[in-house]
């Protein structure tokens, strides 16, 4: 495995969750990090809970132009990870229509206008955080897993594209992220712990989890076109 010590690494979606966990384990491997997201408070907030140590801008993947603009005024990056996305979940014939076109344009195509002006260094890496609906299809999620499938073909197709850059994927299960804070303490707590309980892993994911698997994919240069799985299981249970 090569090293990410004096890496440039790019996070999008690095303000919290797991873009925020990628971030951290980036710059305790010795890299050089930047995170992007929409929101300058949160931003701030990561950058003191990494203690300054990541340098911070704001972006909001929907932007065609700031996100060109970013990537002509940066040296190429070694690796870009993009984990920024907002997506509501609801059958497909009761969430409305606009809202299920949202969710598409905020985690597909925003991930698409990053492959499409990213600027990275030859033999670096961008990495595309999609999720296990894809092959593990919910009856309450459908648009989730349409959406993640086409996040990994899109992947597949790239690192042919963009070789020798190297493109991934990591496709998490359920993780425990500020993505359920809004959801009531007490139904949260149950939830996990049932989904827990039906998994092989027995536990809930952590970011770091997903964190594990994204640094693994930038420090191997044998690998891409791949989907890796961190799911506790959730795909075969």
């Amino acid at each position: 495995m090569t090293s990410l010590n004096n890496s440039r690494v790019l996070v999008i979606g690095g303000s919290s969750g797991i873009g925020l966990a990628i971030a951290r384990q980036a710059v305790a491997e010795g890299a050089s990090v930047t995170i992007a997201a929409r929101s300058a408070a949160k931003l701030a907030a990561a950058r003191t809970a990494i203690q300054d140590a990541v340098d911070a801008v704001t972006l909001d993947t929907a932007d065609m132009g700031a996100i060109e603009a970013l990537f002509s005024t940066h040296e190429p990056w070694d690796h870009v990870v993009v984990s920024a996305a907002q997506t509501a979940s609801g059958p497909v014939r009761a969430l409305p229509l606009a809202d299920a076109k949202d969710a598409m344009e905020s985690k597909f195509w925003g991930a698409y206008r990053i492959a499409r002006a990213a600027s990275i260094s030859e033999g670096g890496s961008l990495t595309l955080i999609t999720g296990f609906l894809s092959v593990r299809p919910s009856a309450g999620a459908v648009l989730q897993g349409a959406i993640n499938a086409a996040l990994e073909g899109l992947a597949r197709g790239l690192a042919l594209e963009l070789s020798p850059i190297r493109v991934n994927a990591v496709s998490p299960g359920t993780i425990d992220t500020p993505l359920w804070s809004k959801m009531d303490e007490a139904k949260r707590k149950d939830l996990f712990e049932r989904t827990a309980a039906k998994l092989p892993a027995k536990r809930i994911g952590q970011p770091d989890d997903i964190a594990n698997a994204a640094i693994f994919l930038m420090k191997t240069p044998f690998a891409t076109g791949s989907t890796v799985r961190v799911d506790g299981g959730g795909a075969i249970g």
